[in-house]
């Protein structure tokens, strides 16, 4: 067969309508080997996790880099509140006698580990593609483990600013390394159970700073702070050993021709299972690849920008950032909220571990009675109506925020609102991001998905503190119209643009992207990708196609 078949397309994206429309009808509509789309289908989550236990302990791993930018996140925004950080770093004294930072100064602090990130993800995706998702993370440990140094011996605020910068460079690697690596080495019943389990281990990382910095407010030193930089020393140092042995994704190995290294791979994923598996499972990532160069004309930034590329790009860019503008600068481990409206710091401190616990169960919760019995439209539609409705209540009672009593009810509400966050879009805003990508592009997919979620965050905390700090708009529960709001455009931009990808295979998918299938048409499409219902010559068979990419790829394996 003519090499041609697999060439990159260089035509304008404008006339690749779609990717069937491109693709060789021998290969669209040739038979797919036994065992490989449909097995994937009718595994069961049970089944899948003694098939891939390897998967889910490599999963699990990888993800576990993303507990330390969860673990800062919580640290920096909860020291605006806490009384020797305030103290060093802080610019005035407020009429209660305590030490603040200014809102400038918050907003910078809250901001420099988001920027920092936001160029860490844009660099990831070229050094994953050249490099390979495993060997970027462990350099990116690497780099993190020296960039902590500065925030630990920071003598000034100008010194720590450009501490948090350095590490959300590394910190953007994690958090968009670690979903596509789930999403690329799982079977489609895990794959939305470990690529949301970022998120729980997000959770994790912001639990354990909860109670570091519980333990720690009564401190009067300065080691009520700088305990919780040191560490951020801890995972690195068992990370890096561990992941040195971890195999790389299949798909990347593939992408770069390695044909036989992503066979091995693959084997180390799996349990004991027959040859035929194996080579069904690497047939139809080769044969996904292939389709998926029929509209693309390469694999940069710009080409998830292209033809049929942009709606999907746009999708994974919204349910990222749709965490943000549900109210997650204002609602979620609010205890700068807390101090405003008149509870203690222990009172504070306390509401913030239960608030981080009700993340946690609410995670828990939500994957074994949402998960596997409602789509990913519906869960996150409900999920978006529902916080806009308890920004908008905490808004209202902020009328009588002088009593004590609603003001605790105000604090409540968001225990609340961050239960029903992490129920729905907590999660599904990294599931979403390494589903609905092709293959090819999902890398940089979720770069841009994740940039943008740093771009609303440095909005978000830019305008959070104008909006709370007593020298500044001092709005208190006012706030919650403003995000309430924010929420309620996301719902409607959700109700028609997210499709539901729910037990969806990644070629599936591409069918539906390719066909311009409408919004609320995913879930009741039923997918012919080897168009039995149409005449047609049938063309080559699947195992020629499958003969040949391995053919071709073996010169670099």
């Amino acid at each position: 067969m003519p090499q041609r078949r697999y060439a990159e397309v260089t035509a304008d994206p404008r006339e690749q309508a779609s990717l069937l429309a491109n693709a060789d009808p021998g290969i669209t509509r040739s038979k797919p080997p036994t065992g490989s789309k449909g097995a994937e289908h009718a595994l069961t989550p049970r089944q899948a996790i003694k098939a891939y236990p390897m998967a889910i302990f490599w999963t699990l791993a990888v993800s576990m880099t993303v507990i330390m930018e969860g673990y800062d996140t919580i640290l920096i925004g909860n020291f605006f509140a806490y009384p020797t950080f305030a103290e060093k770093y802080g610019q005035k004294i407020d009429k209660h006698g305590h030490h603040q930072l200014s809102a400038p100064w918050q907003a910078t602090l809250s901001n420099m580990a988001g920027i920092g990130s936001f160029f860490g993800v844009l660099l990831n995706g070229h050094l994953v593609d050249l490099f390979g998702q495993k060997r970027v993370i462990i350099g990116a440990l690497c780099a993190l483990s020296c960039f902590v140094f500065m925030t630990f011996f920071a003598p000034t605020i100008q010194v720590l600013a450009a501490g948090e910068f350095l590490c959300g460079l590394p910190w953007g690697v994690f958090a968009s390394s670690a979903p596509a690596y789930a999403s690329e080495v799982l079977p489609l019943s895990l794959r939305v159970y470990l690529t949301s389990y970022t998120n729980m281990c997000f959770i994790i990382g912001q639990l354990i700073a909860a109670g570091i910095l519980a333990t720690l407010v009564s401190r009067t030193d300065e080691w009520a702070f700088r305990i919780p930089f040191a560490i951020q020393w801890v995972w690195p140092a068992f990370l890096i050993p561990l992941l040195c042995f971890a195999p790389e994704s299949p798909w990347h190995l593939v992408r770069k021709g390695e044909i036989k290294k992503a066979e091995l791979s693959l084997r180390r994923l799996r349990s004991s299972q027959d040859d035929v598996d194996v080579k069904s499972t690497l047939a139809t990532i080769i044969r996904t690849d292939a389709l998926e160069k029929r509209i693309t004309a390469g694999t940069s930034y710009w080409d998830c920008f292209r033809g049929v590329e942009r709606r999907r790009t746009e999708i994974a860019c919204m349910a990222f950032a749709g965490q943000m503008f549900s109210g997650l600068a204002f609602a979620y481990n609010s205890t700068y909220f807390f101090q405003q409206v008149g509870l203690t710091p222990a009172q504070t401190y306390r509401l913030n571990i239960g608030g981080t616990g009700l993340a946690l169960l609410g995670t828990l919760v939500s994957w074994f009675t949402l998960m596997p019995y409602f789509g990913r439209r519906r869960i996150f539609l409900w999920g978006m109506f529902t916080l806009f409705l308890i920004q908008y209540f905490i808004g209202i009672l902020n009328i009588w925020t002088d009593n004590d009593a609603v003001a605790m009810f105000q604090a409540v509400m968001t225990l609340v609102w961050t239960f029903v966050f992490q129920l729905s879009i907590g999660q599904l805003g990294w599931a979403l991001p390494a589903e609905v990508g092709s293959t090819r592009l999902r890398q940089r997919t979720v770069c841009l998905a994740r940039n943008t979620y740093y771009i609303a965050f440095v909005i978000a905390q830019t305008l959070q503190p104008f909006f709370m700090n007593p020298t500044q708009w001092n709005m208190k529960g006012y706030t919650g119209f403003f995000w309430g709001t924010t929420a309620l455009l996301t719902f409607i931009w959700a109700y028609f643009r997210l499709p539901e990808t729910k037990n969806r295979t990644y070629e599936e998918l591409d069918w539906l992207f390719a066909k311009g299938t409408a919004t609320r048409k995913f879930e009741s499409t039923k997918v012919d990708v080897f168009g039995h219902d149409e005449e047609c010559n049938p063309g080559p068979s699947f195992n020629d196609v499958e003969e040949e990419d391995v053919h071709l790829g073996t010169g670099n394996g």
